[in-house]
């Protein structure tokens, strides 16, 4: 069964950073676009990050240029750094993976929180 395991998630204050990393297993990682969702209290769902099977990114704008999304083949992971974090980044944060003609797997999410 396919599995995306998120962690590194937690409490920072404003303008701190955090790495969020999505594990994946039973699925041909290279071959999945793979990005990162985030779901605020009252809001809807937001694509924030992802990333092509070619490598190419693509970024939510209010997270460009303080978000960037990285994958290392080999560990079939993908990682969300995150800086400058802001209070209304504050949210769950949910890994996902997509092939076309297969579907879309997701995670069990992950909270961020940026508080002081």
């Amino acid at each position: 069964q396919v599995q995306l395991v998120e962690s590194g998630g937690g409490l920072v204050q404003p303008g701190g950073s955090l790495r969020l990393s999505c594990a994946a297993s039973k699925i041909i990682f290279s071959t999945y676009t793979m990005g990162w969702y985030r779901r605020a209290p009252g809001k809807e769902r937001e694509l924030v990050a992802g990333i092509t099977v070619g490598g190419s990114r693509n970024y939510a704008d209010s997270v460009k240029g303080r978000f960037t999304i990285s994958r290392d083949i080999a560990k079939n992971t993908v990682y969300l750094q995150m800086s400058s974090l802001k209070p209304e980044d504050t949210a769950v944060y949910y890994c996902y993976a997509n092939r076309n003609l297969v579907g879309i797997y997701w995670g069990q999410g992950t909270q961020v929180t940026v508080s002081s």
